[in-house]
């Protein structure tokens, strides 16, 4: 069997989460955003899990992740259905966890090469 090592140094993982951050890459992000292994986009989901809206999904969906981590905050809450279509309309799958849950299997998914986006909301 042949072993190589791989490495996720030019990735986006999540180094460290707590009650109102999540850390990637060791710098401090306080602020709901969408974390993707080769990039990030600030200033998502702003008004928080209640002022979620179709537009903030429809921007995940230009991403073009093959499934979305939604990380609802502190407790898994679950969110209209109506407000997922641009998601269910592109093929892309959602899975709603809270977030340290939605970080937890983001950096899984990323270290077996998947091209996965957390919409982490920080609360």
């Amino acid at each position: 069997m042949k072993l190589s090592l791989s490495s996720a140094a030019n990735l986006n993982t999540v180094t460290a989460q707590g009650p109102g951050y999540v850390d990637i890459n060791r710098q401090r992000h306080q602020t709901s955003l969408v974390l993707m292994p080769d990039r990030i986009l600030e200033h998502w989901g702003t008004a928080g899990f209640d002022g979620l809206t179709e537009a903030d999904f429809a921007a995940v969906a230009e991403l073009k992740p093959e499934l979305v981590l939604l990380g609802t905050g502190a407790r898994q809450r679950f969110p209209a259905p109506r407000l997922l279509r641009p998601l269910i309309e592109a093929g892309i799958g959602c899975e709603v966890m809270d977030l340290a849950a939605a970080c937890r299997t983001y950096t899984i998914l990323v270290a077996e090469g998947r091209r996965v986006a957390a919409a982490l909301l920080i609360e």
